[in-house]
């Protein structure tokens, strides 16, 4: 695992550290590297409704759409 080293004005070091200690994390860099990892998620989550906002329109989710949606599971079940 890489080192970084990060520099904080005390009131930030002090919010990390009470986040730290509230929310049970063992270290700020466990607290950090959890936060680091969200925010990926919030970016690739931002990206996959960025590109479904740009696509074609699909077919209709009515009745219809639904009922072959629940034929084609009953016929994986029977194929399986």
């Amino acid at each position: 695992m890489s080192t970084m080293n990060i520099s904080l004005p005390e009131s930030l070091k002090g919010f990390v550290d009470e986040q730290v200690r509230q929310r049970g994390y063992s270290t700020s860099s466990e607290y950090l590297r959890e936060l680091i990892r969200k925010e990926q998620d919030r970016q690739q989550l931002r990206t996959l409704l960025l590109d479904g906002a740009a696509s074609k329109l699909g077919l209709e989710a009515d009745e219809n759409y639904f009922s072959g949606l629940r034929q084609r599971v009953e016929n994986h079940k029977a194929n399986d």
